[in-house]
């Protein structure tokens, strides 16, 4: 395993998995196929992770479709085993980006591929304990704070720039792949032009990879809580374009190379 230099570490107290749910218990994939809608199975069936999956294979509003096989999202991998690693290596996964705060990769550590570069991109870790203590019940308040909470616009951009400079697949994950996650995911999918009813069915899918049951917030998600992700791009910013541009400082050069390098 190859470690890049951390990116903000910051404490947090004890009990924050609470928050983001628990984690229980190949063939190559060409990194420029086109998935068929119907027939395309994006789940990578591993043993120890959950709500592990493929991120492309979603028609775009211009006709076109993201490649499957350059992009996968994960619950955390501190239960990976040797066979979800030989998984992943024949998937040729590169890059590995944690999304987790310091509590949650000290009490479960992530086990990655020989080789692959692991960053640590922390979302909410640098929110001020008063913050934290709100968003930790999870919700609207939390989606919201993937938006304004400090060093969240850093650590969803770094995931943007690995997947643009990374030959190779990336991953990235949170604790239950579904929160920090889900969000860098619609973010991801809105920027290549798939539309908004496409990305909350693939947000929804948590539910499914998950076992989540009706009203479990800890287990699942709610399509109110990514709107209201979307809404605070839109109160912070002015419009979600906006967020890319001057939030994630994610330029039309940068979004031109993920278009190119992700759609077909």
């Amino acid at each position: 395993m190859v470690r890049r230099s951390v990116r903000i570490p910051v404490a947090l107290a004890a009990g924050l998995t609470v928050a983001f749910g628990p984690v229980a218990g190949v063939a190559l994939a060409d990194p420029v196929s086109v998935a068929d809608p119907v027939t395309f199975d994006r789940a990578l069936n591993l043993q120890g992770v959950l709500n592990g999956r493929d991120a492309g294979g979603y028609h775009t509003t211009d006709g076109r479709w993201v490649r499957t096989g350059l992009v996968y999202r994960t619950g955390q991998l501190d239960k990976a085993t040797p066979a979800d690693l030989a998984v992943l290596a024949n998937r040729q996964v590169r890059v590995i980006d944690d999304l987790r705060t310091v509590y949650e990769r000290s009490v479960a550590t992530d086990r990655v591929p020989a080789g692959t570069v692991a960053n640590w991109n922390d979302v909410i870790g640098q929110a001020p304990p008063q913050t934290l203590v709100t968003i930790l019940t999870g919700g609207n308040d939390l989606y919201r704070a993937f938006i304004t909470a400090p060093g969240a616009n850093e650590a969803i951009a770094s995931v943007l720039r690995d997947i643009i400079d990374t030959d190779g697949a990336v991953l990235f994950h949170c604790t239950a792949g579904k929160d920090r996650t889900g969000w860098t995911s619609a973010v991801l999918l809105t920027i290549l032009g798939v539309d908004r009813d496409t990305v909350t069915q693939d947000y929804l899918l948590s539910n499914q990879y998950r076992n989540a049951g009706p009203n479990d917030p800890l287990n699942g998600v709610s399509a109110a809580w990514l709107d209201a992700a979307f809404d605070q791009a839109n109160q912070s910013y002015g419009s979600f374009d906006n967020y890319v541009r001057d939030g994630l400082h994610v330029s039309a050069i940068d979004i031109a190379t993920l278009k190119a390098k992700l759609l077909a």
